[in-house]
C-alpha cells in the first residue's frame, strides 16, 4: 500500500510499561500513506491473521459556544461572605439565590457549593485532566491550581522523567506533539481555560471567579492537568484522543475531564448508536479509556473516573463516548432548573448540572468561567455541565483524603450520581418539558453537599 511510515501509538514510558502492555497498549500502532489508499489499506491490513483490528482516525468535536467576555476590571459587591472572589455573585450555577439574572430564576438551581464549602474546598493530590483546547497555565485565577510536572525541565529538548513525552511541564499538546500547550491559536475559543476555570478556579484570592475545588485561597484546591487534544482550528482525533488519556493515566490524573464527543453524521444523527458500535469503532481510544480507569493515582479510589458532556445537538440519547455504559454522561440545566433547549438527553445520560441557555435567559443566564489571557466571561453547553460534574467529584475525593476514606471506582461513581436533586418537579410545572424530558435527564441535578455527606455515610433527606 506505499505506506510512508509504522511507528507505535502509545510511546514507551519506562516507569509504567508493563501495565501498558498488560492493557495491550503496545500492540497499536500508526500506519501512514498515500489518502487515496485508504479503503485498499483497510482491506488489506484486516486480510492478515495477526490485525486484530483496523481503525481509521476519526475526528472528534468540542462543539465550543461563542464566549462572551466581561470587564475583569469592574467589580460586583459580594453578597456572601465565604470568599472575595468578586465575580461570585454572579455564578448563579454555585449559588442561585433566585434574583438578578432572569424572572424565571429559581432560587436553589445549583449545584450548592456554599455549603458543601464548610466541609471541603478541595486538596492539591486530586489531579483532573482536561481533555480539551489547552489551559492557560498563567492565568491569574488559575495558575496556582495547575499541575506541574517538576521531574520535567522545560525547553532543553530531552524526556528528563522518561514518561515518552520532551518537555512536558504544564501537560502536553497532542496537536503539535510537543510541550508547548496552547491557548491563542487562530480559531481557539478559550473552551478549555474556561471548562478548567469551572473545576479549579481559586477562590478567596480576591480576583474573578470561583470553581467547584478551587480551594480557600491557602493553596490548596485541587490540580488542573492539561492535556490538549483541540488546537485552535485543528479537530481532535482518534490518535489525539487516545494519547491524552494515557498520558492522563501515566502521568497522575483520577479524574478525566471531557467536553467533548463524537460528531453527528450529514443527517444530524448519532454517528453511533450504542455501546457496541462504540466498543467496535472506538479502537485505541476505547482501550485507552479503559486504561485510564484502571490505573490506581490515589489513594482514595482504585482508578480514574471519566465523566462526559452528553452533547449539543438536541437529540433523544447521548452522544458517544458519553453515553457508554462505564462512563458518566453529563446533560445541562437552566438558572429556572430546566432542560435546556440543545441537550443531548435520554438514553446514555447519567445526571445533569447548570450549562447555561443564553438564548432564552441572556448572557447572565450563562455559565461564567475563566478566559485566557486573564479575563473572564460567559459560555453555554453541555460542556459547561460537564465540568461542574468533575469539578463536585473532585471535591468528594478530596473530602475522602480529608477523611482517610477509600473507595472502589464502583461506589465512588455510584455515590456521585446519587448526589442529586429531583428535576422531576421542576419538569412538572410545564407540560410539554414534562412530556419530553421527564426520566431522561439522568439521576437527577449534582449537588456538591449531598456528594460530601455521602462520602462521609450520613445520609440526605429533604424536609420542606
Amino acid at each position: 500500500i506505499g505506506a510512508t511510515s509504522i511507528e507505535r501509538l502509545f510511546p514507551i514510558n519506562e516507569r509504567h510499561q508493563e501495565r501498558a502492555r498488560k492493557a495491550g497498549l503496545h500492540r497499536w500502532y500508526v500506519v501512514s500513506f498515500d489518502e487515496d489508499q485508504l479503503e485498499k489499506a483497510a482491506s488489506l491490513m484486516a486480510e492478515i491473521g495477526e490485525v486484530e483490528k483496523v481503525q481509521y482516525n476519526s475526528i472528534f468535536s468540542n462543539q465550543p459556544s461563542q464566549a462572551y467576555t466581561i470587564d475583569s476590571k469592574s467589580t460586583t459587591r459580594m453578597t456572601v461572605s465565604e470568599v472575595n472572589d468578586p465575580y461570585f455573585s454572579r455564578q448563579w450555577h454555585y449559588y442561585n439565590t433566585g434574583n438578578g439574572i432572569h424572572e424565571k430564576q429559581v432560587a436553589g438551581m445549583d449545584v450548592n457549593v456554599k455549603d458543601a464549602w464548610r466541609y471541603c474546598t478541595g486538596d492539591p493530590s486530586i489531579i483532573v485532566a482536561v481533555l480539551d483546547e489547552g489551559v492557560d497555565y498563567t492565568h491569574e485565577d488559575l495558575k496556582a491550581n495547575m499541575w506541574v510536572n517538576t521531574d520535567e525541565v522545560a525547553n532543553n529538548g530531552i524526556d528528563d522523567d522518561k514518561n515518552g513525552y520532551i518537555d512536558d511541564v504544564y501537560g502536553y499538546n497532542f496537536c503539535t506533539e510537543d510541550g508547548k500547550v496552547s491557548w491563542d491559536k487562530p480559531g481557539d475559543s478559550g473552551h478549555g481555560t474556561h471548562v478548567a476555570g469551572t473545576i479549579a478556579a481559586i477562590n478567596n484570592n480576591r480576583k474573578g471567579v470561583c470553581g467547584v475545588a478551587g480551594g480557600d485561597g491557602s493553596g490548596n484546591g485541587v490540580k488542573i492537568m492539561s492535556a490538549q487534544k483541540f488546537s485552535g482550528n485543528v479537530e481532535g482525533t482518534e490518535i489525539k484522543t487516545a494519547l491524552a488519556f494515557h498520558y492522563a493515566a501515566d502521568n497522575g490524573a483520577v479524574i478525566a475531564q471531557c467536553s467533548w464527543g463524537y460528531n453527528p453524521d450529514p443527517n444530524g444523527q448519532p454517528s453511533i448508536n450504542n455501546d457496541k458500535e462504540f466498543k467496535r469503532s472506538g479502537g485505541a481510544t476505547y482501550d485507552a479509556i479503559l486504561y485510564f480507569q484502571s490505573v490506581k493515582n490515589s489513594d482514595v479510589i482504585d482508578g480514574g473516573l471519566v465523566i462526559f458532556a452528553s452533547g449539543n445537538d438536541g437529540l433523544g440519547q447521548s452522544g458517544y463516548p458519553a453515553g457508554y455504559r462505564d462512563f458518566i454522561s453529563v446533560a445541562a440545566t437552566a438558572c429556572e432548573g430546566m432542560p435546556t433547549w440543545y441537550n443531548n438527553y435520554g438514553t446514555g445520560t447519567n445526571i445533569c448540572a447548570p450549562g447555561g441557555d443564553m438564548e432564552h435567559h441572556g448572557t447572565k443566564g450563562s455559565i461564567l468561567s475563566t478566559l485566557p489571557n486573564n479575563r473572564y466571561g460567559y459560555m453555554d453547553g453541555t460542556s459547561m455541565a460537564c465540568p461542574h460534574v468533575s469539578g463536585v467529584a473532585a471535591l468528594g475525593l478530596s473530602h475522602a483524603k480529608k477523611l482517610g476514606k477509600k473507595f472502589s471506582l464502583e461506589e465512588f461513581t455510584s455515590m456521585l450520581l446519587l448526589s442529586t436533586n429531583n428535576i422531576e418537579p421542576i419538569l412538572a410545572t410545564n407540560a410539554d418539558m414534562e412530556f419530553k424530558y421527564s426520566g431522561k435527564m439522568g439521576t437527577g441535578s449534582i449537588d456538591a453537599l449531598r456528594m460530601l455527606m455521602n462520602v462521609e455515610g450520613v445520609p440526605c433527606v429533604e424536609v420542606t
